[in-house]
């Protein structure tokens, strides 16, 4: 995939993209370190990782509006800079109420960031470059995905919990820092005033293959957060394993995803294979990957886990952004992107807790054998959204055909 025609910003923003996840190594720990270190219960870590959700969910929801208000520019500062003061500050929350509270805010403000970052790569390619810039984009984060939880392993085991925030919240303001430095806010030559009776806020909602996707997308969140947030305690409930193992297997992961991601996204599209049908395969190998945890009970199934989960999520997550940045309506591009991303967030509010809840009541077995049905749900139900698409195309061929 050629980007060697990719202005200067899109350069910077895949740099911020990378510091930024080089330095998010707190997040795969943060179920660990409530049950470890904060001395949480099951359902008292669940509820955290509620809060976790429920700050995503508002924080990706009033990212939209606010980027519409303030620009995406200034919404992409205040969310990393602030989010990295309260990632510092975290470590010294100790209560369960507080810490609630605490994470509530983090990723109310931190999860401004994405939906901001998406508009403002708008704003710089055209829109049929889109697609290879987010994989661009999603390359940056991979490979720092890589070191991410290697290094986030190694702060615990030598230097504790406290460490591992610190880092986190200084590469949170790094980051911002070097796109302010090089990156200039885009200014519009002038502003279009519409009438808002003309925006139909109602859109999202009445586009019916839009909100399956969306419940797809919730489904898919569902399932791949529980790799950081379950993962991590199971291996060492189970396994005996400690976080620089838990970070091993992330970071064989983040290599997954940097060195074939491209590929893939390019394959895709120099074949023309409808953007739905590498959704479905995507899902398709994320069950697999779970019937594999049920099945198999050996700590080198997590290396195979590991590789289907990692196909499955560049397949998916990378496709079906696209499907919303096509689908969206003018000006109100901010407002589909921000429902779009709220399923991410209602899916951290239902993945921690009620996996969790299942693990406590049944068995990790059980747990990883549901994960692998819904997978397979969710697969069934994309194939129906590509059958709508269909009857849509064929309805506005029959419409130009009349004319």
């Amino acid at each position: 995939m050629n980007f060697k025609n990719f202005p200067r910003e899109i350069w910077i923003l895949a740099l911020v993209s990378l510091v930024n996840r080089i330095g998010a190594v707190a997040v795969p720990f943060l179920s660990k370190y409530l049950k470890d270190e904060a001395n949480l219960t099951y359902s008292q870590v669940g509820w955290v990782m509620v809060c976790f959700g429920v700050g995503s969910l508002f924080g990706t929801f009033l990212s939209g509006k606010l980027s519409d208000i303030f620009g995406s520019y200034k919404v992409m500062v205040f969310s990393l800079f602030t989010s990295g003061l309260i990632f510092i500050s975290l470590q010294y929350v100790k209560t369960f109420e507080l810490l609630c509270v605490s994470v509530f805010a983090l990723t109310s403000i931190a999860d401004m960031y994405r939906p901001a970052m998406m508009l403002s790569l708008n704003n710089y390619v055209s829109k049929d470059m889109r697609l290879k810039a987010l994989s661009l984009l999603r390359a940056a984060t991979n490979l720092g995905f890589v070191v991410g939880p290697v290094l986030g392993g190694f702060l615990i085991v030598n230097f504790g919990y406290s460490a591992l925030l610190v880092v986190d919240g200084a590469t949170c303001i790094i980051a911002i820092l070097i796109f302010v430095l090089f990156v200039r806010e885009k200014k519009l030559l002038y502003k279009m005033t519409f009438n808002t009776a003309n925006l139909d806020k109602l859109a999202p909602f009445k586009d019916i293959p839009f909100v399956i996707n969306w419940i797809v997308a919730l489904i898919t969140g569902y399932l791949f957060f529980q790799v950081f947030s379950i993962m991590p305690i199971y291996h060492s409930e189970v396994y005996k394993l400690t976080e620089f193992d838990s970070g091993l297997f992330l970071s064989f992961s983040g290599i997954i995803l940097a060195l074939f991601e491209i590929s893939v996204v390019n394959f895709v599209q120099r074949n023309k294979i409808v953007d739905l049908f590498a959704i479905i395969f995507g899902l398709l190998l994320i069950g697999f990957s779970y019937v594999l945890l049920f099945l198999v009970h050996e700590p080198w199934v997590f290396w195979i886990f590991m590789v289907f989960i990692s196909f499955g999520n560049m397949l998916t997550f990378s496709f079906a952004s696209g499907f919303v940045m096509n689908r969206s309506h003018k000006n109100l591009e901010g407002y589909f992107m921000s429902i779009f991303q709220m399923s991410y967030g209602f899916a951290h509010v239902f993945s921690s807790k009620t996996g969790l809840t299942i693990i406590q009541k049944y068995s990790y077995d059980t747990n990883w054998l549901f994960n692998g049905i819904l997978a397979f749900v969710a697969a069934i139900t994309t194939y129906f959204v590509l059958k709508l698409i269909r009857k849509e195309k064929e309805k506005v061929d029959d419409l130009i055909t009349l004319f």
